[in-house]
């Protein structure tokens, strides 16, 4: 197992240097001059910062309707569960009102037969 894990972490260290020493080759052999290469650099940087903002923008959209959604949901069920305790509180108190009646018959049928 160490040795897949060795020869694995060699590879993608070979990768990385690979992917350096090929950047580099491609800036040195760029056919612009340093300036133009520069101004090219900053131009993609600013590419790509507009693209993440715009990525992050999106992600947050996203996660605020996620959201208000999920508040949504959870006050429906907290309005279900209010309604299952109304209901199970009133079947309650039907029944206490049952025992109590039936046994107040119960007791007015001893007390008639003694």
């Amino acid at each position: 197992m160490s040795e897949k894990s060795n020869e694995f972490g060699a590879f993608l260290a070979g990768l990385l240097v690979g992917g350096l020493v090929g950047a580099a080759t491609a800036l040195l052999m760029a056919p612009q001059s340093g300036e133009e290469t520069r101004t090219l650099l900053q131009e993609k940087s600013i590419e790509l910062k507009d693209k993440a903002s715009a990525s992050a923008e999106d992600v947050i959209a996203r996660a605020e309707a996620a959201a208000a959604e999920a508040r949504g949901y959870a006050e429906e069920m907290r309005h279900k569960a209010e309604e299952a305790i109304a209901h199970i509180q009133k079947a309650h108190e039907e029944a206490v009102d049952e025992i109590e009646e039936a046994a107040d018959d119960a007791v007015d049928e001893v007390q008639a037969a003694a």
